[in-house]
């Protein structure tokens, strides 16, 4: 997943901090936090299954594709933007459509509009202004922390190449190295993904 879901619930806890009780009345502000972090998660987990079906296609032709020099890399990507297109699948990955976040503006609005429908199914939520504004401020709210998480990885990751030695990213030390120097990051800007 593209973000981690101890930040995504801590994302759904801020939304909620910032909608309540302005925007949306609850009596139940942890249940509303749960319901916006679980249809961010489901919402990111899509081009993660999807990846994996890429993958299983590939995997099926890994013989051929050795045999003629095709790239990977390649037929991975075509297959994924072919299946995107198939499925009207809006891309989560930010850096694939040139936004600097790794969520894209499409995928934030696209949740935004998934989340709002979520919202008036939901029994512990009551809308108390236009719901187009309160989804406006959903998305506020997201660019405003995924900015905020985007800086903090930036940083991480700068910590792990001014190591000593190279580390290769996705080595299991990175991922340590990486867990460590991204909770530290997040400590300086007050955040506790725990709380």
């Amino acid at each position: 997943m593209l973000l981690a879901r101890e930040f995504v619930h801590y994302l759904a806890r801020q939304m909620v901090r910032r909608l309540t009780p302005r925007m949306i009345e609850s009596a139940e502000p942890q249940a509303l936090a749960d319901l916006i972090a679980g249809v961010i998660i489901q919402e990111l987990e899509v081009e993660d299954r999807l990846n994996e079906e890429v993958r299983d296609i590939l995997s099926q032709y890994a013989d051929y594709m050795r045999r003629e020099g095709v790239s990977y890399q390649e037929m991975f990507r075509r297959i994924k933007n072919q299946l995107i297109a198939e499925r009207k699948v809006v891309r989560a990955s930010g850096r694939d459509t040139g936004d600097q976040m790794k969520l894209s503006r499409d995928k934030i609005v696209d949740i935004s509009h998934k989340l709002m429908t979520a919202l008036r199914k939901a029994r512990h939520a009551r809308m108390k202004i236009d719901q187009n504004e309160i989804r406006l401020e959903m998305v506020r709210a997201m660019m405003d922390l995924l900015a905020l998480e985007e800086k903090v990885d930036r940083a991480a990751r700068q910590k792990i190449r001014s190591q000593k030695r190279e580390i290769p990213e996705g080595s299991e030390e990175w991922e340590l190295l990486h867990r460590r120097y991204y909770a530290e990051e997040l400590k300086k800007f007050g955040i506790d993904l725990s709380r």
